[in-house]
Order: C-alpha cells, then sequence, then structure tokens
C-alpha cells in the first residue's frame, strides 16, 4: 500500500487551514487540517456536525461558520479535548495521538481527553490514506506533524494570553504540565484561566516545533490512557452496545459463497422461547430474541437450508493448481533493473537456484466477532460499530436503507481486535438489510464458526523465485513472480497501475538487498468464490517471508552465515543493516544454543523494510522428533524513526510476533464443496500463553520520520521462524503453515 499512499499524499491538493474561536460554554476551539498547516486546502468550509460514538461530549458548541478537519478544545478547568480521526484497536493510537499534541501545547497528559470523530470521508481524512480510515499502520504517521503543529499553534495563543494579561515579553513564558509560567514574577495560570482570553487573539504565522532534545513525552515509556477502562470493564466495544428494547440477532449466511436460502422451519424457530422474529435474506438468514441464547437456539431449531450455487465444488486443491499453473506465466512488471532475466539464464559462471512458495488463505480471528447494531427508521439510521472505515460503513448503510448519508450516524466504538478485517462494510450490508424486516433496533451478532467461515480471507500466494550465484557466491541476479489476487482492484481500483497491485508486490519491489539485476512480476489470479481481504501485515506478510526465506537458501548455497551473507548485500540500506547487527548482537548470534533434551535446536533471522519502519527479527526455537516446532525467544530490532511511546512499540511488536507465529505454525483456510473446513479456535489455533515465546524488543534511538509499528512485527516473524527450523532440522519450510509440512 505504500506506492498509494505517496501517490493519494502528492495528489492531495490543500489549502492553509486554521481558525480559532471560543466555544459556546466559553473556552478555546481550535480548528485545524490534518493534512498539515502549511498545506493547501480547496475544500470548502463546512458546517459542525453532532459528534457521534462513545464519548458523552457533543459538538454542539461549535461556533457557526467554523470549519474543521479535526479541532482541540480547551475548557476553562483546562481539560483539553481532541477530536481524534482514527480507532482504537489495539494499537495504542489512543494514547500515541495525544502524546503528539500534549507534547507541543505543553498539557498534562492526564487532562487530555479524547471524542470520536464523526463519519465524514472530507473532514477526517487521513493524509497518507486519502479518506477516513485505520489501517496500514499509518496512524502516527499521518499526524505526526499536523498534530505537533496544532499543539505548537494552541501553546502559542496562551501564551500571548498571558503575556497581555501580565504585561511581559512572551520571550519570558514557559510552559508546562498544563500551566503557563513567568519564572521572574513567580506568576503562574493553567490553560482554563486564558482560554477566554486567548480565543480572541490572533494566530501565529509559523510556530517552531521542538527539537527532539527537548521532548518531555515523545519517546518516554508512557501508560496506555485506555489500559484503565478495558480493566475495569467500562471500556465499550461494539458488541457491548444496549438499546431500549433491543433485540439480539444470530446470523446464519450460506456456507457457499453466492449461495441461496431456501428453506426455514420459521414455526419451531419462533417456538424457542424468547424468539421474536426470523429475518430472511437471499442468502442468510438471522433469528431475533430476547437474548443470544435464545436467537441462537431459535437459529437451529430453524435448520435453514441453502442451495449451493456456482461454487458448489470449489475446493482447495483445483485452487492450488490453477494458482500453479498460473504462476508459470509472465506477470506485469513491478521492478525491472539490469536484465535480470538475461543473467539469469546466461550459460556457465555461477550457480542459479529456483524455488516455489505457497502460503495459505487466512482468517482474521479477532477477540470480538462480527457483530453490528442498527437501529433503523424512516427518518433515519444509527449504526452501533466497531469499524476501521466509519465514513465507508455510513455511505455503505446509507445506500441499502435509501436515506441520505446524512441521515445515517455512525457510533463507533472501540475494536477488539481488527486485523484488516474491519475494513470491510459486508457485515454493515448484512446488518442494516435485517433490520429493513426487523421490528425494532437489533444487535447482530456473528458466532465465532460464522466469523471464520465467512470471512474475508488474506490472499493464496504462489511465489517463483530464481537467483543466479557469482563464482564469490553473491547474488548477481534475482528474480521473484507474485500470484495471488488483487485486493487493491477491489478497495481502492485507482492503486493498481499497469496491472501491478502495490499491495501485492509491497516488500519485494522495493527489496532492500543490493542486487545488480532484478526483476519482479505480478500475475493477478482470483480464487473462485473465496472473498479477499487485507490481513495484518498486507503484502509484506508474504513477501517478507518469501524473500528471507530464499535469502537464506542463497546463504546455505554460497556456504556463508545467514548473517553475513545479508550484512554484504546491505550496505547501501544501512538503516536495514543497522536493525540486523542489533538483533544479532542481542540474540548471541554464532554462540551455541541451549539443548532442548529430545530435541533438535536452531535459531533463524530475518529483515524487512515495511510501513516506512526497519526490522530484524532472531527465532530460537526447537523441533520435536514429531515435528512440532516450540518458539522459546524471539529478539527484535526495530528501527521505526522518532519512538513516540516506547512502550507501545514494544506491546505492537510482542503481540505481532505471537500473532503471525501462530499463523507461521498452524494457520490456514481450506475449502471443500465450496465450505470453509475450519470452525473454531479448535481447529483454527492460536498460541496460548503457555507457547508464546520470551520476546526481546530492542528500539533503535532514530531521529528520523516516524514509521508504522502496528504490523510490522507480523510480517517478520515467519521467515526467521522457518529459517530457524531449517537450522535445526535441515529440512526447508517453503510452504506454510509450518506445522503441515514437518508432518508430511
Amino acid at each position: 500500500m505504500s506506492q498509494v499512499k505517496k501517490e493519494q499524499r502528492i495528489l492531495a491538493s490543500r489549502r492553509r487551514f486554521m481558525q480559532l474561536g471560543a466555544t459556546a460554554g466559553g473556552g478555546l476551539l481550535f480548528g485545524f487540517s490534518l493534512f498539515g498547516c502549511n498545506k493547501d486546502d480547496d475544500r470548502k468550509e463546512a458546517p459542525p456536525e453532532k459528534a457521534v460514538g462513545q464519548a458523552s461530549t457533543k459538538h454542539s458548541d461549535t461556533p457557526a461558520g467554523l470549519a474543521r478537519d479535526a479541532f482541540i478544545r480547551i475548557d476553562r478547568d483546562g481539560i483539553v479535548t481532541l477530536v481524534i480521526h482514527k480507532v482504537e484497536m489495539g494499537q495504542g493510537t489512543f494514547t500515541s495521538m495525544p502524546m503528539l499534541l500534549a507534547e507541543e501545547l505543553g498539557a498534562d497528559l492526564s487532562k487530555v481527553k479524547l471524542e470520536q470523530a464523526p463519519a465524514n470521508n472530507e473532514l477526517y481524512a487521513d493524509p497518507l490514506l486519502g479518506g477516513q480510515v485505520t489501517g496500514g499502520s499509518t496512524s502516527v504517521r499521518g499526524a505526526w506533524r499536523p498534530l505537533r503543529e496544532a499543539g505548537a499553534m494552541v501553546r502559542a495563543v496562551l501564551v500571548q494570553a498571558a503575556a497581555k494579561q501580565w504585561d511581559v515579553d512572551t520571550a519570558d513564558l514557559q510552559v508546562v504540565a498544563g500551566t503557563v509560567r513567568h519564572q521572574a514574577s513567580g506568576r503562574s495560570a493553567h490553560f482554563g484561566e486564558l482560554v477566554d482570553a486567548a480565543s480572541t487573539l490572533t494566530l501565529p504565522k509559523n510556530v517552531k516545533l521542538k527539537d527532539p532534545e527537548q521532548f518531555v513525552l515523545i519517546g518516554k515509556a508512557m501508560r496506555r490512557l485506555d489500559s484503565p477502562a478495558k480493566v475495569n470493564g467500562t471500556a465499550q466495544f461494539g458488541i457491548d452496545a444496549r438499546l431500549p428494547n433491543m433485540g439480539i440477532a444470530a446470523v446464519a449466511a450460506s456456507p457457499v459463497t453466492g449461495g441461496k436460502l431456501v428453506a426455514v422451519d420459521e414455526q419451531k424457530a419462533l417456538a424457542v422461547k424468547g424468539v421474536r422474529q426470523v429475518l430472511r435474506l437471499e442468502g442468510a438468514v438471522a433469528v431475533v430474541a430476547d437474548h443470544f441464547w435464545a436467537a441462537k437456539q431459535g437459529l437451529a431449531a430453524a435448520a435453514p437450508r441453502f442451495e449451493d450455487g456456482a461454487h458448489a465444488a470449489v475446493a482447495s486443491q483445483g485452487i492450488v493448481a490453477d494458482m500453479l499453473k498460473v504462476s508459470q506465466g509472465e506477470g506485469a512488471v513491478a521492478r525491472d533493473e539490469g536484465n535480470a532475466l538475461k543473467v539469469l539464464n546466461e550459460e556457465g559462471g555461477g550457480r542459479k537456484i529456483e524455488a516455489v512458495y505457497e502460503l495459505p488463505f487466512l482468517a482474521h480471528a479477532t477477540m470480538e466477532p462480527i457483530n453490528c447494531t442498527v437501529d433503523l427508521r424512516a427518518d433515519g439510521c444509527d449504526l452501533w460499530v466497531g469499524t476501521q472505515v466509519p465514513a465507508l460503513a455510513q455511505g455503505a448503510a446509507a445506500k441499502v436503507s435509501g436515506l441520505p448519508v446524512e441521515k445515517v450516524k455512525v457510533h463507533n466504538y472501540y475494536i477488539g481486535g481488527g486485523f484488516g478485517r474491519r475494513l470491510e462494510v459486508d457485515y454493515v450490508i448484512q446488518a442494516v438489510s435485517f433490520a429493513k424486516l426487523a421490528k425494532g433496533p437489533v444487535k447482530f451478532i456473528w458466532t465465532r464458526e460464522e466469523d471464520i467461515q465467512h470471512d474475508m480471507y488474506r490472499p493464496y500466494y504462489v511465489d517463483r523465485l530464481a537467483a543466479r550465484l557469482d563464482d564469490k557466491g553473491k547474488p548477481a541476479a534475482w528474480f521473484h513472480r507474485v500470484t495471488g489476487s488483487s485486493i487493491m482492484a477491489r478497495f481502492a481500483p485507482p492503486a493498481v497501475k499497469n496491472g501491478v497491485d502495490p499491495d501485492a508486490v509491497e516488500g519485494a519491489a522495493d527489496l532492500q538487498y543490493a542486487i545488480p539485476a532484478m526483476r519482479v512480476e505480478y500475475v493477478r489470479h482470483e480464487p473462485p468464490g473465496v472473498p479477499t481481504a487485507f490481513w495484518r501485515g498486507v503484502g509484506p506478510t508474504h513477501n517478507v517471508f518469501v524473500v528471507e526465506s530464499f535469502i537464506d537458501e542463497l546463504a546455505g548455497a554460497a556456504k556463508q552465515d545467514p548473517v553475513a551473507f545479508r550484512r554484504a548485500l546491505l550496505e547501501k540500506s544501512p538503516r536495514t543493516l543497522g536493525v540486523l547487527n542489533l538483533a544479532a548482537e542481542k540474540a548471541g548470534w554464532g554462540k551455541p544454543l541451549k539443548p532442548v533434551a529430545g530435541r533438535k535446536v536452531g535459531r533463524g533471522v530475518s529483515t524487512q523494510f515495511a510501513f516506512g519502519s526497519y526490522m530484524a527479527q532472531v527465532a530460537e526455537v526447537s523441533v520435536g522428533p514429531d515435528g512440532d516446532v516450540r518458539v522459546h525467544r524471539v529478539v527484535c530490532a526495530v528501527d521505526c524513526g522518532q519512538a513516540i511511546n516506547s512502550d507501545g512499540i514494544i506491546a505492537q511488536m510482542e503481540g505481532g510476533i505471537v500473532f503471525g507465529a501462530s499463523a507461521a505454525l498452524w494457520n490456514e483456510i481450506t475449502l471443500d464443496k465450496g465450505r470453509v473446513q475450519q470452525t473454531n479456535f479448535g481447529d483454527y489455533r492460536m498460541m496460548r500463553i503457555n507457547e508464546a515465546p520470551v520476546v526481546e524488543v530492542h528500539i533503535v534511538n532514530s531521529r528520523d520520520e516516524p514509521g508504522g509499528i502496528g504490523e510490522p512485527g507480523t510480517a517478520g516473524i515467519a521467515p526467521a521462524l522457518t529459517n530457524a527450523v531449517f537450522a535445526a532440522t535441515g529440512k526447508r519450510i517453503r510452504k506454510l503453515p509450518v506445522g503441515e509440512q514437518l508432518k508430511a
């Protein structure tokens, strides 16, 4: 997705947008653009909207005519409220983004409150994604400058107000923890005492942002601001929505994509105590009841029958066979340097190595299953949901309901795991479609089985690679052909240029290794009856695995140490080399591993550049006689530019590594007779606490602009793990999951 982000950023033409005003009840209101203070903005000013979501504070105190993308309010008690355009799904944005604001504002972080922005694709568009989207590890990257500039602007007018009241020079004032201080006279005032006066002043034309040496919050380890609510149970997720007289529905869709509902035992369902209604769509049924248990029992009694349709014969074996065949054809060129094909096919000199890799369909399997609460009326529609794309959800609901977009309100909540699944709105469309048939508001909940078997899956990929090593064992040419479905062609069609899906080749086309001749191709192939979507780590989750596995194969063929082999290829990528050296040092690369009784042990490495961040991982594993793989330790070195919340970075690396290791070891979605075979965590396994490795995270102290951290950890663990399996067993893993290959 990186190329798309770059293009959208270039295309975005935004006018300077900074406005200052007073709230209706007294205080300071500051509107600012998420595209930055110094960007042009050609959008027209828009009237304020009423806030929606969890927050109780409303937007009704916005002065008439004050436009905004986002804004900051400071009340007379000194409470700073930031309207936040991102959603929180465990990645820590509800802490890191307030830190950016508080750093330049000089606010007390504990007094910064958040209010979820309403659905509005124009006002709350992400600078890197071009829409109101939380994804692609862009939250901090996109907010890094705009939020700091906004904080500095507000700080400047508060200092002006104090200087005017005290008749002193602004240069003699300091801002510390939400107060403006004049050390010479001992006078001080908290923000709340200055806001009314500040609201009448003129904004400075320019502000100077802090140098990193002056940071008091950025780069430090900060406790998550949302942790207390999540620990004490007061945090509200989409599945927690409650409305008066609300029905709760269990849903069953056709087990085969495109299948149709043909029969339902409605009377048997209605006979279950607590069941209120049976709702039918062309391809799904929902049973509405007083509570979920009754709805689930009613759905079982309804025993829906479906006609499978055109995809009834779809099976994994056929999908894979087709992809292997298609992958042999020439693809669209994503990168072509040095006439790689000619070098690869030259006779004599060096050695040619070839390999084919396969990666399976993967489900998201988030902790919070799919759900959506809908109150559809003649005069409007309200949605209570956790979504990564509130504006898209709003638009989808408007289209299904037939209402104008402005009549649809999205109440966005904390998300219990997104991983890209909630970038989709299929479940919103289904819920609103059902709501058209329902009596009153209804919460629609998918069971875990429904969630896994009706997911939109990480694509199946087939990758063909070839390389030629010269007489000294260095790669002289590199070829990589990616074959898989194109998510971008569906999600953002303009992003696909000359047949190349930028997401599908991310981590492959931007290879950091210096190889004289290189060619990367992409072949689009859509599997029948299997919807695909972004999965945590998106394109790099497969490309990093393939590239780093093949690099290890080349190191083996050259009879060189895997770390030393990589070092020799990274002279022109100092940041990648830096994390590789750090991870190798901290892991004790080259030193003997501690033996594990009855098991073979090995250590593997991977590097990557993705989402603007550089990373290296070293995994230590043991393999039992039965092929059982245990990951004991992972050492991760990350250079994500300027760290914001170091504790949040460590948490994201830990979570991403466990998530990615689960997928690498055990996870795959398979189909037979058009049906997904996996049902729950019994056969779609997640790493348990006693199986989790010790994870050590080492952060490079960088001053570069921030990179993303929500997804890189997931992408880097698979190759480190499989390379460690090779070191232990001598067996190359070219097809995931690992467990299935070692059993074979």
